[in-house]
């Protein structure tokens, strides 16, 4: 039995070579051609396909979006990420979306092969350098929250992070639905929990403990 795919990129040379090779291996079956996010979605709930093979520059709606709402459907549809770059952002997104592989697009076609037939078969198959950064970001990031989570409120915590991305009080209030007031408010006990007194202070903590 072949292996069922979608394809989904928004670059449609790409595509067409991407189509090309997929039917020049014997145990695939591309199911689907898209371009854009919404045909993506649609397709995977016509056809139920084993992989989604996808870049995340898709039009309309991501690649990443794509993979939040399917994560809501029944579909049994394993993603693999086929990328240009796999920064650890990148990496770190994929990883908590639940893709079980990564392939860049300057590796020879063979890696995309066995990428889908490790996946296909239940493995998994990431670019070991990226993965292994972005899970030992994650692991900081989530170690670092715990332990902050012991000092600040949740609400405190996320306005630590809106800070440390260089974000104004009535920035971070309009992003949290909340006056510039309460902002303020905040911050003053965010600064007394923690000993600091100012801005510049608050984002390297935010730094330091990896939840910037």
């Amino acid at each position: 039995m072949k292996i069922t795919l979608v394809l989904a990129d928004g670059h449609p040379l790409f595509l067409d070579g991407l189509e090309r090779f997929c039917a020049q291996q014997e145990d695939f079956e591309a199911v689907a051609r898209c371009l854009t996010g919404e045909e993506t979605l649609q397709a995977i709930l016509r056809h139920g396909p084993d992989i989604l093979v996808l870049d995340n520059a898709l039009g309309g709606m991501k690649g990443f979006e794509l993979l939040k709402r399917l994560r809501h459907s029944e579909v049994p549809t394993r993603a693999i990420l086929l990328t240009d770059v796999l920064d650890d952002e990148t990496a770190m997104e994929a990883i908590r979306l639940g893709v079980r592989g990564a392939v860049l697009k300057n590796m020879p076609p063979e890696r995309l092969a066995q990428c889908i037939r490790k996946v296909h078969s239940g493995g998994k198959w990431l670019e070991l350098d990226s993965l292994s950064r972005a899970v030992e970001k994650l692991l900081h990031r989530e170690a670092g929250v715990r332990r902050i989570s012991t000092i600040l409120t949740p609400r405190e915590i996320e306005i630590v992070r809106l800070v440390a991305r260089g974000m104004s009080n009535r920035e971070i209030g309009a992003n949290l639905l909340i006056t510039e007031g309460t902002v303020k408010i905040h911050l003053h006990n965010i600064y007394k929990k923690l000993g600091i007194d100012n801005r510049v202070d608050l984002t390297l903590y935010a730094q330091k403990k990896g939840v910037a």
